[in-house]
This record gives C-alpha cells, sequence and structure tokens, in this order.
C-alpha cells in the first residue's frame, strides 16, 4: 500500500511538537504575570515573578548536587510555599518527587523512602522528629536532608544538613532548565494510603499531570487568576495535579498549614478565596461551624471528593453559599477524573433533590477516555439501570504509568485495557455513576446486597448526627446485617432506638442497621474513616 498523502514528508519536528508537561505553566505564567501574585502564606506574599526564581534557583542547586532524571527527591511538608516550589522544581532538574503523607508513622515513612531510594529529603519543622526517626530505620545512606524554616511554628528541630534558604542560595535564578525528552517521563510518585499491608508506589508522567491540571480547569470553569486555598493536602495526588492547575490558571496559592474551620473562613474572607478542595468530612466540619465563622459574601465553589458526600452535608454546604463540585478518582488516576457535570435543567429540582445528583460521581473528566460500570470478569457493561452493580473501570491519559517495582500489581490492576479500581457503582440511563462501595465494604445480608454508603447517606440526614460509617457485622440468620458507627454533635442527644427509627422511615427494612455505636470515628492518614477498624469492632460486639 502507498503511503498516505498525509503521512510522507510530515514528521514531528521540534517546530510542530513539544512534550506535554506541566512545567510549561509555570514558565509561562512568569513571563506573563511577573507582577502577580502567587503565593500568599501568613506574612509571605510573592509574585509570580519571585516565585520562579525560586524554582529555578532549587532546581539549579539539585541539578549541581548531582540530581538527575529519575532520581527521587521526597518531602515531607505540610501546604507551604515550599511544597509548592517543589512541584516545579524537582522535576525541572529532571527528577521525580515523592511528596509524603504527613500522618505517616516513621516506619510507613521509612519504607517510603527506602522504597522510593530518596536522594534527598525535605523536611517541614512540624515533622522533623518523625523523618529523623524514619532516615534511621529506612537503611538510606548519603540522603541529602534539608530543613524547611516556618517562622509561623513553634518547635521542631535542625534534623538536615541545610536550610532550603541555604540551598536555594547555592542555585541559580537564570537557569535554563530542559524539558522532558518524553511526555511519559515520570513526574512524580506518590503512595497509596494502604490499610494493609505495605502502601504501593504510584507513578504519574508529565503527559497525565498537564492534561489532568488543565482538566480542573475545564472541570470547574475556573476563572482566570482564581484565588485557591490549600485546604487539601499537597501530599495527596499531588494535591489532586492543582499546583499545576493554579500555574496554568495564573491564579494564587493560599498557603494554610493546619484544616480549621476558623482560619478556613477567615482566609476566604480576607484573601477572597474563590475556589478550594476537601474530603466530605472536611465539608462535614465547615456546614457544622458556629454561623459567626460564616461570614463571607463573595461566590466560593469547592470540590470534593475521597469517599461519596452525603446529600445532606451538599445540601448544607450549598445553603452557606458554597457551590459544591463532586468528583470521583483514585490516587491512579491523579486524583479526581470523574465530575458530576451540572445541568441547567436540575437548577428547579428542590435543594434535596440537587443534592441527590450531585452526591452521584458523574461522567468522565476531559482527560480521561474511557469510564464505565462492567462485571469484572466479562468486563461486558452492566445495563444503565441504576440498580446492577458492577465495578467501575477507567482508561486514559490520566491513569498511572503503574506501581513502582511492582509489575504483579501493574497488571492486576490493568484488566482488558482498563484500569480496575475496586470500587462498585452502578450506570444511571443519563451515563452517570454512581459508587455504591468499595468491593470489600458490600455488605450481603440474606442474599440481599446492601450499599453502606446508602445507608451512611440517610444517617447523615439525622439531625443530630455529625458523622456516620456503616460497616457489616456478621449474623448467624442472615449471614451479615449492618453495623452503625455514630458520632452525635457536640450536646446533641439520641439512642441507639432513635438512629434505628428514623432509618426504618427512611430504607427499606432490610437495610436498616441491626446495631448502632456511639463515639468517635477512626480515620486514615488522609481523613478517611477506617472501615476496617470499624469492622474489627462490629465482630467483637455481642
Amino acid at each position: 500500500m502507498n503511503p498516505s498523502i498525509y503521512d510522507t514528508a510530515l514528521d514531528m519536528n521540534a517546530a510542530n511538537y513539544a512534550a506535554l508537561t506541566p512545567l510549561s505553566f509555570v514558565e509561562r505564567t512568569a513571563a506573563i504575570y511577573p507582577e502577580y501574585t502567587a503565593v500568599v502564606y501568613g506574612d509571605v506574599r510573592r509574585t509570580w515573578g519571585e516565585t520562579y526564581a525560586r524554582i529555578c534557583k532549587f532546581a539549579s542547586a539539585l541539578s549541581k548536587r548531582g540530581i538527575t532524571k529519575n532520581d527521587t527527591v521526597s518531602i515531607i511538608s505540610a501546604n507551604l510555599p515550599e511544597m509548592f516550589e517543589a512541584h516545579f522544581a524537582v522535576p525541572m532538574a529532571g527528577a521525580v518527587l515523592n511528596t509524603i503523607n504527613t500522618r505517616l508513622d516513621a516506619e510507613a515513612i521509612a519504607f517510603i523512602l527506602a522504597h522510593a531510594e530518596a536522594k534527598v529529603l525535605l523536611v517541614d519543622p512540624e515533622f522533623s522528629e518523625v523523618a529523623e526517626r524514619a532516615l534511621h530505620m529506612s537503611g538510606l545512606e548519603d540522603v541529602v536532608v534539608i530543613d524547611i524554616e516556618d517562622s509561623t511554628f513553634d518547635g521542631g528541630k535542625r534534623v538536615g544538613s541545610k536550610t532550603y534558604a541555604e540551598l536555594l542560595a547555592e542555585g541559580d535564578a537564570d537557569f535554563v532548565w530542559t524539558p522532558p525528552n518524553s511526555e511519559w517521563d515520570a513526574i512524580s510518585l506518590n503512595y497509596t494510603s494502604g490499610t494493609t499491608g505495605n502502601p504501593k508506589g504510584v507513578v504519574y508522567h508529565h503527559r497525565g499531570a498537564a492534561l489532568n491540571a488543565l482538566s480542573n480547569i475545564t472541570t470547574w470553569g475556573m476563572a482566570q487568576h482564581s484565588r485557591y486555598l490549600w485546604t487539601l493536602p499537597m501530599f495527596h495526588c499531588n494535591g489532586w495535579c492543582f499546583p499545576w492547575t493554579i500555574a496554568a490558571n495564573a491564579g494564587v496559592c493560599v498557603c494554610l498549614r493546619a484544616v480549621r474551620a476558623e482560619p478556613i473562613f477567615q482566609l476566604i474572607r480576607d484573601e477572597k478565596v474563590t475556589h478550594f478542595c476537601g474530603a466530605p468530612i472536611v465539608l462535614n466540619m465547615l456546614a457544622n461551624s458556629p454561623d459567626e465563622l460564616k461570614d463571607f459574601s463573595h461566590e466560593v465553589k469547592v470540590m470534593t471528593a475521597g469517599a461519596s458526600p452525603p446529600a445532606a452535608v451538599i445540601a448544607k454546604m450549598e445553603a452557606m453559599g458554597v457551590e459544591v463540585t463532586h468528583v470521583y478518582g483514585l490516587t491512579e488516576t491523579y486524583g479526581p477524573s470523574v465530575v458530576c457535570a451540572w445541568k441547567d435543567v436540575w437548577n428547579d429540582e428542590s435543594a434535596d433533590r440537587k443534592a441527590t445528583l450531585k452526591a452521584r460521581q458523574g461522567v468522565k473528566n476531559v482527560a480521561l477516555d474511557g469510564l464505565m460500570v462492567a462485571d469484572p470478569e466479562t468486563l461486558e457493561p452492566v445495563p444503565s439501570d441504576g440498580k446492577t452493580m458492577g465495578e467501575i473501570f477507567m482508561r486514559g491519559n490520566n491513569v498511572m504509568k503503574g506501581y513502582l517495582k511492582n509489575p504483579s500489581a501493574t497488571q492486576k490492576s490493568f484488566n482488558g485495557g482498563w484500569f480496575a479500581s475496586g470500587d462498585l457503582g452502578v450506570m444511571h440511563p443519563d451515563g452517570y455513576i454512581e459508587l455504591k462501595d468499595r468491593s470489600k465494604d458490600i455488605i450481603i445480608s440474606g442474599g440481599e446486597n446492601i450499599s453502606s454508603i446508602e445507608v451512611e447517606d440517610v444517617l447523615y440526614k439525622h439531625p443530630a448526627v455529625m458523622e456516620a460509617a456503616v460497616v457489616a457485622k456478621p449474623d448467624e440468620k442472615w449471614g451479615e446485617t449492618p453495623c452503625a458507627f455514630v458520632d452525635l454533635k457536640p450536646n446533641a442527644e439520641a439512642t441507639a432506638e432513635d438512629i434505628i427509627e428514623y432509618c426504618r422511615q427512611n430504607m427499606a427494612r432490610f437495610k436498616v442497621p441491626k446495631t448502632v455505636i456511639f463515639g468517635p470515628l477512626p480515620k486514615t492518614s488522609t481523613g478517611k474513616i477506617q472501615k476496617f477498624v470499624l469492622r474489627d469492632r462490629a465482630k467483637s460486639e455481642g
């Protein structure tokens, strides 16, 4: 066959092709808007020009120290300006950024450092002691440790050979960095939270990071120069790619060390924050905060994911003037890759109905190529009836390269050209998916499947309930029955009988919890409720 006229002498070259990378975003923004504010943190206010110069110095200093392509640079830090800068400087040096969960213990951090073969570790003073213990436990030698200094934090100690400021002083502001040779090159390494066994190292590439970062802007309809508050940890899926998003948006990063209601509302008001992200547990905290804190008057948007947000929590957030966008994804999909895209036709629905619609996970974002709910064995899509459950599968440019040094787990996760999420859901007639449970969290009672999320959604509507989680409790007659763990609002009162009766009035009888246990709920290092702990407690209950 003769070659097509479109394939003849029309080759890829330096003039018509460049590898996709989010590093180009910060270079462009610094060149066009050097005088615009880039970062706010306490008394620190830096422009994009100043921030880019610091990033270049950081990358230059790493290069001078011999850090090169595919070397791992780890960082354990709160949402500080230095953490934001690392998202650009580390890959500018050709290295791979490994942001470590700040809530892990020394043993888990030691495993990550050793598994990632870290060459450099940057340490926030708040985590200096756990980082020092982890380094001793890791068995690594010659790791360069850099201390991040923070005048707003009282505590911590020096554990490194240099401070961050001293490291920058080694670098050149006019450092000429080289884009990746291939957009498939690794840009970052994120470890799953892992409720059992060691966490898996998820490898992102430049192409996926760039596309998902831009998709965030499209998904949210972000206006240029949006003001973004860092309530979501940057260690979590690289902050859902938002460090790169804010650079592309030429926006403002409003940094925040601790996620508490008072400083969040204060920054929203004083810094005119337009956007922030958070897990449903953060939204629940804000929604139940004292009314006197909620004294902002401008438009604010929040993006939520991590677990299905109860419709009642969404309704409360929107009632106080915060527009909620619900997204869904995993560490393996660069954070959010599915969005509950809103349709104008739903605007006339009741507040409760709108909240229920928004609680669905939705449709693929613009970076995701494929999304389906299917039988995990045959990959046959389930009927779009909103009832038949199957596993959620994704594929596209915002799916990980794979798991670091774990080919068997990588192969297992990629099933027939799809990424298997391990989440169970349904497909609605309008093409929107709805998550029903993790496969291990589904409750099978008397042969009937019960979605713990469905039961939790009802519990959150009870006026006395602050937090709720439902797990399976072994039962001689039914095999399993729903067991509800409930944490009440301050000064609220309710008995187990009250909760059970409320459920009877709002759901099918077979789904009603047979047991209710009160008290604070255990959470993972990323703020998710630890259902495996609750399952063990449910088994031990008489």
